[in-house]
């Protein structure tokens, strides 16, 4: 039976398919276990989707994930962390990946993506400004750049170690350990504690 016969499924189904990693499978087959569920399993999971952007923002300096903060100018991580070493990553979910992999204790700051020409993402369009303020104004001797190990996040690497190095500080990179292609955030514990232990300078 075509699930055009359906708009109110299909619908939904097209609302799971924008998520990553769900194809059009994926999608039906979550859709037709909330049909078979409590209506309430579904309103749980709408409730708790529609309030992520009120309860949780990114901190205005770093960048990470708070929650039950305003999103200003600094978070508990920016005050409360070792502040001569900062840790830079692609993604807000590339912080809990290291966090939970190495026991790391200096700052984070976020990029909010990669440079990419063919997609439009210029240097400007990430946060590289804002971790350049960070150098100047915090005493950080170290940088650490945790990347995806992707061609794009290679070429941003190398363009970050161009701009920050003239600022006097250390600028290190990942120990080769993660495929070319993968994702921090996928990686085992043991593997991105190794890369993070034997980071090379750059």
């Amino acid at each position: 039976m075509p699930l055009d016969r359906f708009p109110a499924i299909q619908e939904c189904v097209n609302a799971f398919r924008r998520l990553p990693g769900i194809g059009p499978k994926g999608a039906q087959r979550i859709v037709f276990h909330l049909l078979t569920q409590d209506p309430e399993s579904a309103s749980l999971i709408a409730a708790s989707c529609e309030s992520l952007h009120e309860r949780v923002n990114l901190c205005g300096r770093c960048h990470i994930l708070v929650e039950g903060e305003a999103g200003g100018e600094n978070c508990t991580v920016c005050g409360g962390r070792e502040p001569s070493v900062i840790c830079v990553v692609q993604e807000p979910a590339d912080v809990f990946a290291i966090e939970r992999a190495s026991g790391f204790r200096g700052k984070f700051h976020v990029l909010m993506g990669v440079i990419s020409p063919l997609d439009g993402v210029n240097p400007e369009d990430l946060t590289i400004g804002d971790l350049m303020d960070r150098i100047k104004e915090e005493g950080v001797k170290e940088v650490i750049l945790a990347l995806n190990p992707t061609m794009a996040g290679e070429g941003t690497s190398l363009y970050l170690a161009k701009v920050l190095k003239p600022l006097g500080v250390r600028v290190t990179q990942l120990a080769q350990g993660l495929p070319m292609g993968s994702h921090l955030e996928y990686a085992d514990e043991l593997t991105l504690t190794r890369s993070l232990e034997g980071r090379k300078e750059l």
